[in-house]
């Protein structure tokens, strides 16, 4: 999955199908503010979102951001996949 950090967008891309998948994020200090998933209507492929998220918490290990999820479908990966709780800025618990 090959991933575009849209940094002028402040949005990652990726394309599903000839379909364009968008995170779309904020910063502030060291934490990335994961704020809006748009995917094209009828998608429902959750495993390649998550694959997608892996991606990005791969991502943010490089970079040493903290990640603060704002979508409830974020926080859930947290809750999926606890190895990358240590990514959560201090104080947010899920």
């Amino acid at each position: 999955m090959e991933i575009k950090d849209n940094a002028f967008s402040r949005q990652f891309e990726t394309t599903v199908d000839g379909k364009l998948i968008i995170l779309e994020y904020s910063f502030q200090e060291k934490k990335i503010f994961l704020t809006r998933l748009n995917v094209p209507d009828g998608f429902a492929d959750e495993e390649f979102i998550n694959e997608l998220l892996h991606a990005i918490m791969a991502n943010a290990y490089e970079r040493k951001l903290k990640v603060v999820p704002i979508l409830p479908k974020i926080a859930a990966f947290f809750r999926k996949n606890p190895t990358y709780k240590d990514l959560l800025p201090p104080g947010i618990k899920l």
